[in-house]
């Protein structure tokens, strides 16, 4: 059955404009993210340090997650075990929704303001992670019966002598004589048919 016209062009509309979704969601959560991160690093770093340091700090703690991410999607595809990239990319969430509590203004509102850019990542990763097939949502492959070994004969005991056929053709027909056809009593085993 083939599948409506309209579905496929649905398909190949919706594919693009999610992509740009998703891009545009993790493109403003990392910058907020990046921007709170580089700034708690350096209201927290020792008199003297250097920009670059804060700069460094939100780099890392935004492409570690977007690695172990990737780590993570290509791992489910193959079957590969996908532990410490997860641990990763929950160890940068959580760095990061603390760096964005730490510069939030106190309250309530404050804080999940600032927590957005966090949340926002959480829920892009789940949204994305969701999308992937795992090898338990693919089709089966059909079934195909292992090929079977032949098994050896047992070796005969006596050795078997092949005779050679030369010709496919009927034997002759050879006249058989009237006495062949004799009983033990000496008398013919046919009659003499009258004509």
């Amino acid at each position: 059955m083939k599948p409506h016209p309209t579905h496929s062009h649905a398909e190949r509309v919706e594919g693009p404009v999610l992509v740009v979704i998703l891009l545009t969601v993790a493109g403003f959560a990392g910058a907020a993210s990046f921007t709170h991160v580089k700034d708690w690093t350096l209201n927290n770093s020792p008199q003297g340090t250097g920009q670059w340091f804060g700069w460094a700090n939100a780099v890392i703690s935004e492409l570690v997650p977007v690695a172990a991410l990737l780590t993570i999607r290509r791992r489910k595809r193959t079957g590969g075990p996908i532990g410490y990239p997860m641990f990763l990319l929950i160890a940068a969430v959580v760095l990061s929704l603390a760096a964005q509590l730490a510069v939030a203004k106190p309250g309530l509102t404050g804080w999940l303001l600032s927590a957005v850019p966090a949340l926002a990542f959480m829920g892009l990763s789940k949204l994305i992670l969701g999308t992937t097939p795992t090898p338990a949502d693919e089709p089966a492959p059909p079934s195909v019966a292992p090929p079977v070994e032949p098994t050896p004969a047992a070796p005969a005991s006596e050795p078997v002598a092949l005779v050679p056929v030369e010709s496919t053709r009927p034997a002759p027909v050879v006249p058989v004589p009237s006495t062949a056809f004799v009983r033990r009593n000496g008398t013919p085993l046919t009659r003499e048919v009258s004509r």
